[in-house]
Formats: structure tokens, sequence, C-alpha cells
């Protein structure tokens, strides 16, 4: 929140009313101060500063435990294939059941879903930790913690998605999404840098228990929220009616389809990298679980640059153009990345990778919302996840096995080179509108 003026200057002001929490009546400050702070117009909302700085809390925790147990399960199995695996048993879950998610959250209450799933993973982060301070975990274990984390995911990802309109209004939602992806590229940056230290100079288990503590922080944080009560209206057809209806609109509108087609390409082909990093940290770039983390770190880094560019340019470019470029722009470093032998290059070209990677996306996300309308917009935007993050567990599984059985960095430069021919499929058609 601004400051507010003195006694003398408040005389002056004009007074105009903004938007309070659900519960509360209109505030009143300074009309000059809305503009300057319109770049945090969604932190003016009380139970929207708890969710923020919620986030922060646990999303940093989520990439702690994230490089820790990749790093674990490199160090007891030295499989590729065991790493694509465990990427898979994390989002198979996200595949199944989300349909089934979003479902739920239409019907319940959907601060009392998030409350119940952070007590499972948190109840799920202390068995890991319990585990491995024991020293003799084994990876079936891990597997199945990773599996029970998706299936919550499952559930969390579409209620949680869907809950920040109901603490901000649809007046800030835009705002409150675009802090939403700050959050998550900071804690990319600060989760596998924490991690990376404590992995070298503590333990794996360290950063499991960490990892629970941050659950538990952000269910205070929803238990101590202000909400109004709100009766759902929920869509009660079938489940296959309601999707059925929003894939013919996708696939009769072409423009939507080729940006459905190239996240669907990068989701199977193009982001099977991150489960394959400990691969390049401990035996290609020979650096530790140290540098590890710094290497994610610097991924996040540039995800994190592609927020900020995007804030900058807004509506002044045009979004299809900027789409391909990032597109481009991943796919080229991220062929670079696989041969590069030095550690310090290696960060540099992911710290571009992740630039353009973020643009690819969040430019993806908002063409596809721009040409859809609001009775179908719930309905396409799950189908966007499902393709995002749905189709994810195929294409680390297929990575997972080539650097098994060809080299690491085969697998990731066979994908950027299906990527490419996707790449120019999509220039020639000339197919995005804005």
């Amino acid at each position: 929140m601004s400051e507010m003026p003195d006694h003398k200057s408040s005389r002056k002001a004009e007074i105009t009313s903004v938007p309070g929490d659900a519960l509360e009546q209109p505030k009143r400050m300074p009309a000059g101060a809305v503009s300057r702070a319109a770049m945090l117009a969604s932190l003016q909302h009380r139970n929207y500063r708890i969710f923020f700085f919620g986030q922060i809390i646990s999303l940093t925790g989520t990439w702690m435990q994230m490089v820790a147990e990749a790093w674990l399960i490199y160090e007891i199995t030295r499989s590729p294939l065991a790493l694509g695996i465990m990427r898979f048993l994390h989002t198979i879950p996200v595949t199944l059941f989300t349909f089934y998610g979003g479902v739920l959250a239409d019907r319940f209450e959907k601060r009392s879903i998030l409350v119940v799933t952070q007590c499972f993973a948190l109840v799920l982060s202390v068995i890991l930790y319990l585990l491995a301070s024991q020293g003799d975990i084994r990876v079936w274990q891990v597997g199945m913690i990773a599996f029970g984390l998706g299936v919550t995911n499952a559930f969390d990802i579409p209620a949680r998605q869907s809950f920040v309109v109901d603490m901000v209004g649809k007046k800030d939602l835009t705002n409150a999404i675009a802090l939403n992806s700050s959050v998550f590229n900071s804690a990319r940056i600060i989760g596998p840098a924490i991690a990376g230290i404590i992995l070298s100079r503590i333990s794996v288990a360290a950063c499991f228990l960490i990892n629970a503590f941050s659950y538990a922080a952000v269910i205070v944080g929803y238990l101590i929220m202000r909400l109004p009560l709100k009766a759902n209206q929920a869509d009660k057809r079938n489940v296959r009616t309601v999707t059925g209806e929003a894939l013919r609109w996708i696939w009769k509108h072409s423009e939507v389809r080729v940006v459905f087609i190239l996240v669907s390409m990068m989701s199977l082909f193009g982001m099977a990298y991150i489960a394959l990093m400990p691969v390049f940290a401990k035996d290609i770039l020979n650096i530790g679980p140290e540098g590890f983390g710094w290497l994610l770190t610097a991924n996040g880094i540039g995800a994190l640059v592609g927020s900020f560019t995007l804030a900058a340019t807004g509506n002044q470019v045009n979004r299809s153009r900027l789409s391909l470029i990032g597109l481009g722009v991943f796919l080229v470093c991220m062929i670079f990345f696989a041969w590069s032998r030095n550690a310090l290059l290696s960060s540099a070209i992911l710290v571009f990778a992740g630039w353009g990677m973020i643009i690819f996306f969040a430019t993806s996300n908002t063409l596809v919302q721009s040409h859809v309308s609001d009775s179908l917009r719930g309905r396409v935007m799950g189908i966007y996840s499902f393709c995002f993050i749905g189709l994810s567990p195929f294409g680390n599984f297929i990575s997972g096995a080539l650097a098994k059985w060809l080299h690491a960095p085969t697998a990731i430069t066979m994908g950027c080179l299906i990527g490419m021919c996707f790449f120019a499929w999509a220039v020639v058609q000339n197919r995005f509108r804005t």
C-alpha cells in the first residue's frame, strides 16, 4: 500500500474508492496513489496478500524438494531413466485426474479443498524426510510418495487457479495472475540455490523437512483468510460432454489449434531437460549438487526476466511473433546447452533458455485467452493445462529412456530437433493471429 498524505495535504487530496476485501467496506485513499500502486494492485486485498507471501514460502520449499529428490534418485541409481520415471510419477496423476479436480473445485468450497490438499502434501513430505533421514531409503518408496504428491496436485491446481478471482475479484485478476507468475519464477531462483547449498553442506533429508514446514505456513494462511459464503453453481453435465464441446471449439479455430499443438510438442519433447539436469551436473559438467542448484537458478533467472519483459511490453508487440521468437530462442539455446562442457557457459545458456521458455508459454496462454469466449474459458484453459502439464510425464519417460540408451545430450538434441520441425511448420503456416 502507498503511504498516506500528511494532514495538510490530505485536505486537498482528491478522494476515490478502491475495492477492499470481500467482507470489508471500500477503502479510501488518494486517487494519485492508485496509479503508483498499479503494478501491485492485488496486494491491496488482505486475502491475496496472505496468499502471495504464503506462495513464496511454499513454492521455494517445493523447488528445494524437487532438486533434492532428483539428486537423491540419481545418487542411488545413476540412471537417467530413473529420473524420467520419477518425473512421470509426479505428473501422470495430473493427466489422469485434473478434469475431476476442476469439477470438485466448482462443487465445493475451494479453500477447503486447498487446506485438505496441502495437509496431504505436508504428511507426504514428512514421510519422505523420515525415510531419507534413516539413510536406507528405496527408489520405490520415493516413487510412491511422488505419485501421491501428483494426485494431490491434480486436485490442488484447478482449485488454486480458480481461487484467485475469489480473493481479488475480476478487476484485479490480470494483475494477480502476473504476480503469481513472478512468485513462481522467483521461487525457481531461490529454491534450487538454497537446495544446492543444503545438499552439499547438510543433507538431502533437510530439504524435505524444510518443504514440510513450508506447507504448514500455507495452511495457516488459508485458515486465517476472511471469505464470504458463496453458493456454488456447477455445471452438472457429464465431464465428457462439456470437455468434448471445448475440444470441438479448439479444433474449429485454426489459430488456437496451432497454439495447442506447439504447447503439446513442448511438453512432450522440449521440457524434459529439467528431469535430466542431475546427469549434466554430476557426470557431464562435474559441478556437484551445489552446481546443480545453480543451473536451475540460472534457468529461473531467465524466466523471471522473461516475465518482466512481458510486463514491460504489454500489448505493444505482436503476440504471435513474440511467442514464436520465444520458442525459437529456447530450442536453439537447449541444443547449445546439451553440448556445452563449461559450467559458466551452460549457466549463461540456461538464462536465455529460461527467457525464451516463459515468453513462449505466457504469450501462448494470452493468445488462447484472447480468442476464447467466457462461456468456454474454463474448459479450454483446463485442456491447455492438460497439454502443458498432463503430457509432460510421457515426455519425461521418453527422454529418460533415450538418455539411458543413447546419451543425455543426444536425448535433448533429438527433442529440440523435433521442436524445430513444428516451429518451422508454424512459421510457414502463419496461423497465429492476435
